[in-house]
């Protein structure tokens, strides 16, 4: 194998306990690993070399919290509701019926462009969840379909319940059959756990059987108004995603219990609902990770760096805690410890800056600075 300098960098960032950023550095790819990183005067030589020219550079983003495999549109309900109409989360349905129509290859190149969108904004690792087939086929065949991309696929049959539907026979189905035919293509479970979708006791017998079928349980939380899943999270270990609305009891239970809390920025700012309060969490020691929820109704973005733009703005982090809820954070929330850093033997998943520094990420919104 060729081993590659990557050198004449103006700022690294690499979450290494002693030397999470340095200035002037250097770092060594060897077998798509960092073996060597730190001084540029103290690189050693390697086969081949890249000079950045001064740039920095920065850990792949990972976004642990995306809805990749849908088809469909709902532009028309994201002007309704910039002219003050609510979020509400029957709109889900609208894009399950697109996608129950659409083919797998649709389905398939509809997710390669969004993952060409993210790679060409720095971001390297990807979390798709299915919940937009809401059948067990549909289900299935939609994570098979973010198989082909990524190992971190999330079984979210529990997203709405279908129209005409009563929730105890579909959270039957969901437990059922659909885990069973799921399982296989699947790393997590997850549950929409809320007013309009499904309530403590459905949320706890979901992901109570997902784990029971070897899968590993996430939630998708107090979203929409202060209610039962972040305590529920808390309970089975569950990273809790969303996370806008939460009391003091809330955060304690979080503390105790030592989850992931996932911020998604680009929700609030799609759905005009308040930002989430990120001081708050990181002040009582909460781990915090950032991921742009990319998907058709409430936050179609697939910007990382448009996310760590808003949690700086609005959520009240520092442009140096959001990249790393960004990156490490979001390796936190997916229990992968070999990506979100640039340390001896993580992989060389990284991204080169047009910027001197990382805060650029922040300071300039809306700019892509990610050149390779």
């Amino acid at each position: 194998m060729t081993a590659l300098l990557v050198t004449n960098i103006g700022e690294l960032v690499t979450w290494d306990d002693d030397r999470p950023i340095l200035n002037d550095a250097a770092f060594v790819v060897d077998g798509g690993k960092i073996a060597w990183f730190g001084q540029r005067n103290e690189a050693p030589s390697a086969d081949a070399v890249r000079d950045v020219g001064g740039a920095a550079v920065i850990p792949g983003f990972v976004d642990s919290h995306t809805h990749l495999v849908f088809a469909g549109d709902r532009s028309a309900e994201f002007e309704a509701r910039m002219t003050g109409q609510p979020y509400e989360a029957g709109g889900i349905r609208t894009t399950v019926a697109a996608t129950r129509a659409a083919t797998d290859e649709h389905l398939a190149a509809n997710v390669a462009r969004h993952l060409a969108e993210m790679r060409a904004q720095g971001t390297t690792t990807v979390e798709i969840k299915s919940g937009y087939g809401l059948t067990t086929h549909d289900e299935a065949r939609s994570l098979a379909i973010a198989q082909q991309f990524t190992q971190e696929t999330t079984f979210l049959g529990a997203h709405v319940v279908p129209a005409e539907t009563e929730i105890a026979a579909y959270v039957e189905l969901v437990t059922g059959e659909m885990l069973e035919r799921c399982a296989p293509y699947a790393r997590w479970i997850d549950v929409f756990c809320e007013d309009g979708a499904f309530g403590a006791d459905e949320s706890r017998a979901v992901l109570e059987a997902g784990i029971a079928a070897g899968l590993l349980p996430r939630i998708h939380a107090n979203q929409l108004g202060l209610g039962p899943g972040v305590r529920l999270a808390a309970e089975l270990g569950a990273p809790a995603d969303h996370c806008t609305f939460l009391s003091d009891a809330d955060i304690a239970a979080v503390v105790e219990s030592g989850i992931v809390i996932g911020l998604l920025p680009g929700v609030e700012f799609s759905t005009r609902q308040p930002y989430p309060d990120a001081r708050k969490l990181l002040d009582a020691g909460v781990t915090v990770s950032l991921a742009t929820d990319c998907n058709p109704g409430s936050s179609y973005t697939s910007s990382m760096p448009f996310c760590i733009a808003v949690a700086v703005r609005d959520m009240n982090m520092s442009p140096r805690e959001a990249l790393w809820s960004a990156t490490k954070g979001g390796a936190a929330s997916l229990r992968i410890d070999d990506v979100g850093h640039l340390g001896v033997g993580a992989k060389a998943d990284f991204a080169v800056l047009n910027a001197p520094s990382y805060v650029h990420l922040a300071y300039r919104p809306g700019v892509p600075l990610v050149v390779g």
